[in-house]
């Protein structure tokens, strides 16, 4: 790979989905897009490379978009998001949102979709607490056939031994064949839908709790504070926003501030924050 393709490509690349690329990591853009190169029956790379300085074919540009932009994920992922999500923030929600019985949860680039799932899972755990009251979960994605595995809802032996406690397997999952089917009521639980995080996301409306989690360090700081300035303008001042535990907000936004003692969780800075911080403690 030259110099002058790689450096194409990661404009391209910045230009459609935010993902900035250091030259180091030239090596990942070539194991990515090598797959895309034999799907559209290149000859390699520089073939592909050619192609799309070409311009004029859409497809192929949302291929390169969505093989770089497409991130592992799996069940329960770290764990402690969502423990904080059932002995923090969920109680706070319970008690905040009583008079409305309503809570709006986004999951941002939510891949395959395990994170929403496990949410959908968690809620229907303590669906005694809310019975009678609404709860949408809306995840969303570059990505639209990563977004289609999501809605299939159907997972291999090994994506479901990645954090997924076996009780709740056997509770939400059926076997077919070699893979694992989530039930209906969890994937009815969750509504996916295509967006790019460099969009208006005012288009998905308002958000008590936000999941956005390893997705910012793929951006320049200057992206990062466009979609976090963004992301606090869907969010009431108690709201939550999840970060990624090696992600944070700092010199990037004055929008949000840490939670004493809750790594990875933000609130809004504001007075509402100090005594959600007070109450979790």
């Amino acid at each position: 790979m030259n110099v002058g393709d790689f450096e194409y490509i990661a404009e391209l690349l910045k230009q459609r989905s935010g993902l900035a690329l250091t030259k180091e990591k030239a090596y990942l853009m070539e194991s990515r897009l090598n797959p895309v190169a034999r799907k559209w029956s290149f000859g390699g790379f520089d073939e592909l490379v050619q192609a799309v300085r070409a311009g004029g074919n859409e497809k192929l540009m949302v291929d390169v978009t969505e093989a770089m932009t497409t991130n592992e994920s799996f069940f329960f992922r770290d764990q402690r998001p969502f423990d904080q999500f059932k002995d923090l923030v969920l109680p706070h929600m319970l008690e905040h949102r009583a008079g409305v019985k309503s809570i709006r949860i986004w999951s941002a680039a939510c891949s395959s979709g395990q994170e929403p799932y496990t949410l959908a899972m968690l809620l229907k755990e303590n669906a005694a607490k809310l019975a009678g009251w609404r709860v949408e979960i809306i995840a969303t994605d570059l990505s639209t056939e990563i977004l289609q595995k999501a809605k299939d809802g159907m997972y291999s032996q090994f994506e479901v031994q990645r954090g997924l406690p076996i009780t709740l397997l056997v509770k939400y999952f059926k076997q077919v064949g070699d893979r694992w089917e989530i039930s209906e009521d969890i994937r009815s639980m969750v509504k996916f839908q295509p967006f790019n995080l460099l969009g208006s996301p005012a288009t998905l409306g308002k958000f008590d709790i936000v999941f956005c989690r390893n997705v910012l360090i793929y951006f320049d700081p200057e992206t990062k504070a466009k979609v976090l300035d963004g992301i606090a303008g869907l969010m009431p001042k108690d709201g939550f926003l999840y970060l990624g535990g090696a992600e944070t907000v700092l010199g990037t936004t004055d929008r949000f501030q840490l939670m004493p003692g809750q790594r990875g969780v933000y609130n809004l800075v504001s007075p509402a924050a100090a005594s959600i911080a007070a109450a979790g403690s």
